[in-house]
């Protein structure tokens, strides 16, 4: 890493004033920093490298800014980075400024960082802290969401994963379920929006997180929001069901064409399958979903799907489907209180669930390890 006086003359080349050549040329070696390890430890120590790379956000040559920006996404990618970029009372502030600007070109990075500072609660935290302190409020966010085209420069995709980070707090969540507001219902689509893998899972993480308030399952299932279908249809794949099977689903997935295709992303199908999951935690749910005939569909997904680790979260869910119902006093999964011992032996058995899951996909990966090294000697 760089000495003392290295970094100090770096430093004095990382400001608005600076020759733009000279001021390039620094930029790209800290570009460099944040793409490694090392370089984010070194770049942790020096806030006031931090502070200048915030400050040449708003240079006047595209490239230097670019620069800038790629290196606060490397750098928010590292979660040891969070607090020294956000200690820093400027850097929230101009971040949403900016994604505010339907003619700013580098939103989408912007974007980016957000959802890499959100991750984790704490972070995520102070970032709708300075959404509140700036009279952002999250209705504006889910506004610019649904608004396509809003930036005509971008694609502003990142706002998914952004808002379903935010929904790691009960606040945001009490907002997105609330009745009068009808956020969920404007999100729905998107479960299915085909332009955007990272649109589409941001807003199924989103279902997803709003799902452990259970209180809203019966409303979610309900006609006035009907969650159902926007969960299954992504699922449900193009093999003919009987005529009793397709006449107890829901109308939009009954008798299917041929060509239907299922979601191509599989931890976004595990996402699906997890929100269902959650909403049979409640007996209303339970009985919804079993009344809907889920259990056809989550059948000929399980015979299709090859994902070890979305398969096991499947017959989690047909475990529930085709189970008997809790005895009484446990009808809310989501409410009753484990015995410590029992906890632990429960996380004891995902352990090792987790560890035969990860073989399973490596043994999927790499069929024959044997001709695979073999291959690789024939080719030196």
């Amino acid at each position: 890493m760089l000495s003392e006086v290295e970094a100090k003359e770096l430093l004095s080349f990382l400001t608005l004033d600076t020759r733009p050549d000279v001021k390039g040329q620094a930029t790209e070696y800290i570009l460099g920093l944040s793409g490694n390890r090392d370089g984010c430890r070194y770049l942790q120590t020096k806030p006031d490298f931090l502070k200048a790379l915030v400050t040449l956000t708003t240079d006047p040559s595209i490239a230097i800014v670019k620069d800038c920006y790629h290196s606060l996404i490397n750098l928010s990618a590292d979660e040891t980075m969070h607090q020294p970029l956000i200690k820093d009372s400027d850097f929230l502030p101009m971040l949403f400024k900016n994604l505010l600007d339907p003619e700013f070109m580098f939103a989408d990075r912007i974007c980016t960082i957000l959802t890499n500072l959100s991750r984790h609660v704490k972070t995520c935290k102070e970032v709708f802290k300075a959404m509140q302190e700036q009279e952002i409020g999250l209705a504006q966010i889910v506004d610019i969401f649904c608004t396509e085209g809003y930036n005509k420069q971008v694609s502003l995709h990142y706002l998914g994963p952004l808002i379903s980070n935010l929904t790691q707090l009960p606040e945001t969540r009490h907002f997105i379920l609330d009745k009068e507001r009808c956020v969920v219902q404007r999100i729905l689509p998107y479960t299915q929006y085909q332009a955007s893998t990272i649109r589409r899972g941001g807003v199924i993480g989103t279902l997803r997180n709003c799902c452990f308030d259970h209180a809203h399952h019966e409303w979610l299932l309900s006609d006035a929001v009907d969650i159902l279908p926007f969960l299954l249809l992504p699922l449900a794949g193009p093999e003919e069901l009987s005529d009793e099977e397709n006449e107890g689903l829901p109308v939009d997935l009954q008798y299917l064409p041929e060509d239907k295709e299922r979601e191509e992303d599989p931890d976004i199908r595990k996402m699906l399958i997890e929100t269902m999951i959650l909403l049979t935690a409640t007996k209303v749910g339970r009985q919804i979903l079993k009344a809907k005939n889920v259990y056809a569909i989550m059948r000929e997904f399980h015979n299709w799907e090859k994902e070890p680790h979305v398969a096991a979260a499947c017959e989690k869910l047909i475990q529930v489907l085709i189970g008997d119902e809790p005895e009484p006093g446990m009808e809310n999964l989501l409410e009753v209180e484990i015995p410590e011992e029992v906890e632990v032996k429960l996380k004891d058995m995902d352990a090792k669930e987790q560890e035969q899951l990860e073989k399973d996909q490596e043994d999927l990966l790499n069929p024959d390890k044997s001709q695979q090294c073999a291959g690789i000697v024939r080719m030196m």
